[in-house]
């Protein structure tokens, strides 16, 4: 079947193409894109800082949520300070909390001329002096954590020195006693550690006669407390904090009289240090390997006798109850008062509004002294 060729398409029938109208160019076009370049490249170090930052700002974000360190905290978490830890018996600065609950021991040594000088006495956190009997002074030592390699000459027990002791849960070292205070502190109630039952834990020296030769060490004490189980002592000690030297100090020289030139002391403030350097019957007060004793602290604290029940007819000076005294730190001088509830419960240092008083940290120096028969002064 033979189909023809359609005829050619007729000018009418060709397709028409409309133009497109176009609009006439905005002649502020050009000047725009120039304002805009001229910007761009004026700004340039501007617009690369805030891109810079951003990119930075990104990394950053993207770090802190993926990087982290041992503890499984963001490598930013803020670090705690570290705990500090304070002893209770001196408010001295301490390795760490198992530092703090260290048994206590504390050491009746003597004070008799032939017993000086003693040995042990500058590294005591606290020493109680008073009265033992005839005008004649004696210590009670109290330790906690490191001790001197010497400590001595170790004598009697009395029932006061036992009262002050006990607050601290303290193992009593001592050689014997009155017999008030062995009824006491052999009653199974408190960690007596005496001489007579314990003679490996101390010795007597050559160098000087009987009964002022006996001497015990640190390292004794330490085997002697840990070979009875007495592991920690728990108790709450004065209240302490920092102290600096007064700018006006109204107490730079202090007398504290017992009984007779003898036993009486004094104490010379040093400003640069903050200590008061001692002085017993007019002399300076030296450990025998520690020099001249300097505690932070001197209290004075006033307390009456009474009888002891019993054959021997001595005094003991009275712990429980209450009464006047006066703290000697940083060169000045505040009456406060004492109280003592039992012979075990602790000596509260009151202020006058009845509030624990604020003791330096450091050595504190006790002395109790009977009024009439001893004094303080000062100036």
């Amino acid at each position: 079947m033979h189909i023809k060729n359609p005829r050619p398409a007729t000018a009418a029938q060709k397709p028409t193409v409309k133009s497109a109208k176009l609009e006439p160019a905005s002649p502020n076009a050009p000047a725009k894109k120039r304002s805009l370049a001229q910007w761009c490249k004026k700004h340039l170090w501007a617009i690369v800082l805030i891109t810079a930052s951003l990119v930075i700002a990104g990394i950053f974000i993207v770090a802190i949520n993926s990087v982290q360190h041992d503890g499984g905290l963001p490598f930013f978490a803020a670090k705690k300070k570290p705990t500090k830890f304070y002893s209770p018996l001196t408010g001295l600065e301490v390795a760490d909390e198992a530092a703090t609950k260290q048994p206590v021991t504390a050491v009746m040594i003597e004070n008799s001329p032939d017993a000086r000088p003693q040995s042990g006495l500058s590294g005591a956190g606290i020493v109680y002096e008073a009265v033992a009997e005839g005008g004649i002074t004696r210590f009670l030592a109290v330790y906690q954590g490191a001790k001197p390699g010497l400590i001595g000459p170790v004598r009697s027990l009395r029932l006061y020195y036992l009262s002050w002791g006990a607050q601290y849960q303290a193992s009593i070292a001592h050689v014997g006693g009155s017999p008030n205070a062995l009824d006491t502190v052999r009653s199974g109630s408190y960690r007596d550690i005496d001489q007579f039952f314990n003679g490996g834990s101390y010795w007597r020296v050559s160098d000087r006669r009987a009964p002022h030769n006996v001497y015990t060490s640190g390292e004794k004490l330490d085997a002697l407390n840990a070979s009875k189980g007495f592991k920690e002592s728990s108790f709450t000690g004065f209240k302490r904090g920092d102290g600096k030297p007064a700018e006006t100090p109204n107490a730079t020289t202090i007398q504290l009289n017992f009984s007779s030139g003898t036993y009486n002391t004094a104490y010379a403030y040093d400003k640069t240090t903050n200590t008061y350097k001692r002085s017993l019957a007019g002399a300076p007060h030296a450990d025998r390997e520690g020099g001249q004793i300097a505690p932070r602290v001197v209290i004075a604290l006033e307390a009456p006798v009474e009888r002891r029940v019993g054959p021997d007819g001595y005094e003991d000076t009275v712990t429980i109850g209450s009464g006047k005294a006066t703290v000697f730190q940083n060169g000045t001088a505040t009456a406060i008062t004492w109280k003592k509830d039992s012979l075990t419960a602790p000596l509260k240092l009151l202020d006058e509004n009845g509030k624990d008083f604020t003791l330096n940290r450091g050595q504190t120096w006790i002395g109790v002294f009977t009024p009439g028969r001893g004094s303080v002064t000062w100036r």
